[in-house]
């Protein structure tokens, strides 16, 4: 709901063929819409043809980038793609990815999902040593350091890079023959492996293969490299790894038809309503549920509490990324305009409105005027997280933390700011609990408590110049 939502990261998605395929572009082309909920800002398409790296990118929405002509260019036998939301440099048409790089060893395409906390010691470092960089973006970082590697093959120029950089990263890589994956040694971002008509594919969400009619094999494991060639896929696990999967993906970022390491998003919001029913129980007459994340919560509270289900929220599908935040004085017309409330249903009745987070709380706050505006006699409001009190440093764009309310306000303080009648949070007990797992996700915007060590505060355009 506007921008008091912990903004998506990136998706990431390639493809290798035994065969050229003049189709190549149109697989990556439908499996980026899969992804488009991780990345509204730009998108881009590279492909090999065994000679070169063809390329288009740009700002603006898959289906705005490429038309047929575009995708009818870009023929090959591998490909990789990306969908983007910016967390390290502007919004600006030369940081959109994949990057294509050509240098002494060949051409190197890299598209990336995540956030590096030590990318401005990394770029210091490498432009005193003559580097040129063409954009802001960490992500251009993680080329340069491999295509210095001059003397090594590819594969330990990647291992060395893994070794300096610090942070998360889902990568796809591609050479004029090969498709590569990486995921970072705590595996914060996600990636999966599939197969398609022979063909291999790595995405950042499963929902991706079911689009396509493509089989999951399995999760990319935290720290491994994967290698994918005429030769089939190699396996190379060079790290000891640490999983801290980023749990976010459950509470709101991942599609709910992606199963990420062994869990599907939609049981675990499922899970998470059940749960924050035991732990915040409420007296009401009806559950409703914040479209889109907080649906299959909404149905999961009112499975257990025993109140009725019901849609008390309707969501404008159309709005598209090109909406303009009114001023201060329509601000609440945001909100009417991505969500409608069922006056029908909701008059009279006591409400137990259930969200997957509140950020600012500004637009919690709208929401529960809003139903009240519209008759509903109470708004007991129930969150399938803790409260987030700290900034994420690993791909997620999160405002600084004053801007977070919760890292000032108790919760009988947040519910008073948003006019709810009850407020209740899921505990983090009860949201590792939700999982099916008891162990390996990050926390950190819950706790304070991060596997890296991180900065102060996030730099999104740390490397802008003035």
């Amino acid at each position: 709901m506007g921008n008091d939502k912990l903004k998506e990261e990136c998706g990431v998605f390639g493809v290798y063929l035994k065969e050229t395929d003049p189709t190549i572009a149109r697989t990556v082309f439908y499996a980026l819409i899969a992804l488009q909920h991780r990345g509204q800002e730009s998108a881009g398409i590279a492909v090999s043809n065994g000679e070169e790296i063809l390329y288009h990118k740009n700002l603006g929405l898959v289906n705005e980038v490429f038309d047929e002509k575009v995708l009818d260019s870009l023929q090959g036998k591998i490909s990789i793609g990306h969908v983007r939301y910016s967390t390290t440099g502007s919004n600006t048409a030369v940081n959109a990815q994949p990057f294509v790089v050509k240098y002494k060893n060949g051409f190197l395409a890299v598209a990336h999902n995540g956030n590096l906390v030590n990318a401005d010691i990394l770029r210091r470092d490498l432009e005193e040593k003559g580097a040129f960089f063409q954009t802001t973006v960490d992500s251009e970082v993680i080329a340069h350091l491999i295509a210095r590697e001059t003397k090594s093959d590819l594969i330990d120029a990647i291992i060395k890079t893994m070794e300096y950089i610090k942070g998360s990263y889902a990568l796809a890589l591609m050479t004029l023959d090969s498709l590569i994956a990486i995921r970072d040694p705590y595996g914060l971002r996600p990636l999966c492996l599939g197969k398609l008509n022979g063909g291999y594919l790595i995405s950042s969400e499963s929902c991706a293969f079911n689009t396509l009619g493509a089989e999951f094999i399995r999760d990319v494991e935290p720290g491994e490299i994967l290698v994918i060639n005429e030769k089939g896929v190699n396996s190379i696990k060079p790290f000891n790894a640490k999983k801290s999967l980023c749990i976010f993906e459950f509470v709101y970022f991942a599609r709910p038809d992606s199963t990420i390491d062994g869990i599907n998003v939609h049981r675990a919001r499922f899970n998470a309503g059940r749960i924050l029913a035991s732990e915040c129980p409420c007296d009401a007459d009806l559950v409703i549920g914040v479209p889109d994340s907080g649906t299959a919560a909404a149905m999961g509270f009112a499975y257990e509490s025993g109140i009725p289900y019901g849609v008390g929220l309707i969501k404008n599908r159309y709005i598209g990324r090109t909406f303009i935040q009114p001023g201060q004085k329509l601000r609440s017309l945001g909100v009417r305009l991505k969500l409608n409330p069922l006056k029908e249903e909701i008059k009279g009745k006591r409400l137990v409105m259930i969200d997957d987070s509140i950020v600012r709380g500004t637009t919690s706050g709208q929401i529960v005027k809003m139903l009240k505006e519209a008759g509903a006699k109470e708004v007991h409001v129930r969150i399938t997280s803790p409260p987030v009190k700290y900034s994420c440093y690993f791909g997620i764009d999160t405002p600084t933390k004053k801007e977070l309310i919760a890292s000032s306000l108790s919760i009988e303080e947040i519910m008073k700011s948003i006019g709810a009648d009850s407020l209740g949070y899921l505990s983090t007990e009860g949201l590792i609990k939700s999982t099916g797992k008891e162990k390996g996700f990050c926390l950190g915007c819950f706790t304070g408590e991060y596997p890296v060590e991180v900065p102060r505060e996030g730099r999104k355009y740390l490397f802008e110049k003035c």
